[in-house]
């Protein structure tokens, strides 16, 4: 069943969950395009896999060679965003921001194949208008547990030391903090007993090019045992991500609105599955779209007082590639 304006998206949730019916939802960043089908409803062009659970089967071969260019926002128009940016973070209105931008790529693949070729825990293949293939988890629920998994630091795994160079950067560390502290408060709205588990572990990204350290945290709560029935109201406590948003949340989410060069729509929103018991989801980044005859990759980094204008381009610029691996 597909949300509609005439049904609350975190009602139609609740409902679902509280008769255990599974259901997809697919919950764009600004929330006004909220999507929800029960699992025998879910149209033949959306495939999704979260984890292990999937509702495809596609080869996950590459039949030709990838050829994947870039065409990136200038330098001028991204360091406008990033000075405005700054000011914010000067006067105090925002202590960390997720700034991103589309980058046009130019390739021989189209959406479904890239989504083929991909290889993620979380991917996403909508109606031939976007792709996703994502490493990070947003929440997991298992046996009325809560999860979170903040993904904050990247870093090329080839250059010499790297794990020990993200993992003891300065910027890198403050920024990590401020979301896991984020993350914490969130889950503390709707869980109880909220810990960190694990703090900042290294997780390899592979690519079409090169193979990438990212840089995570686990977060966990304790839910009642009838949390099925208000799956809803605990997802509109918690979004957006924390993770490609920033804090304070809801000042940030202003001065990304005001400072983004469009709407983010289902990109940085989320996506997952209530299976009847437990629940998983994932973050829309590694983003592909469809614009026109056009395909567009979406991707950021988060700013603080430290950054620097011309690492955080370049950042932003290497988050654009396709994952690709021989099993998906």
């Amino acid at each position: 069943m597909e949300a509609s304006k005439k049904i609350n998206w975190t009602e139609k949730m609740n409902e679902l969950g509280n008769a255990r019916i599974p259901f997809l939802f697919i919950l764009d960043f600004e929330l006004k395009s909220p999507l929800i089908y029960t699992l025998d409803s879910v149209p033949f062009n959306i495939l999704f896999k979260l984890n292990q659970i999937k509702n495809y089967t596609l080869s996950g071969t590459i039949s030709k060679n990838l050829e994947f260019a870039k065409v990136s926002v200038s330098v001028d128009q991204y360091a406008g965003s990033f000075k405005s940016v700054m000011e914010e973070l000067n006067y105090g209105n925002t202590f960390l921001i997720n700034l991103t931008f589309p980058t046009e790529i130019i390739t021989n693949y189209n959406l479904r194949e890239l989504f083929n070729v991909s290889h993620a825990k979380y991917k996403l293949y909508f109606k031939d208008e976007f792709i996703v293939s994502s490493p990070e988890s947003f929440i997991q629920i298992v046996e009325d547990k809560i999860k979170t998994f903040p993904m904050k630091g990247t870093i090329d795994a080839s250059i010499k030391n790297a794990g020990n160079i993200i993992l003891h950067d300065p910027k890198e560390t403050a920024e990590h903090y401020t979301i896991v502290d984020l993350l914490r408060n969130d889950l503390s709205m709707v869980a109880d007993n909220v810990r960190v588990e694990r703090f900042r572990y290294l997780e390899e990204v592979h690519t079409s090019s090169k193979t990438l350290y990212q840089v995570s945290s686990e977060i966990t709560g304790q839910l009642d045992p009838d949390y099925p029935g208000r799956l809803g109201d605990i997802f509109k406590a918690i979004l957006p991500a924390g993770s490609i948003s920033g804090a304070p949340k809801k000042k940030t989410v202003e001065i990304i609105d005001q400072n983004e060069i469009c709407p983010r729509g289902f990109y940085t929103g989320i996506f997952g599955i209530f299976d009847g018991v437990n629940v998983d989801s994932g973050v829309m980044i590694r983003y592909i779209e469809r614009v026109g005859d056009k395909l567009y990759y979406r991707s950021g980094c988060g700013i603080t007082h430290q950054s620097d204008m011309h690492s955080e381009y370049n950042e932003m610029n290497e988050k654009v590639y396709v994952p690709v691996s021989r099993n998906n």
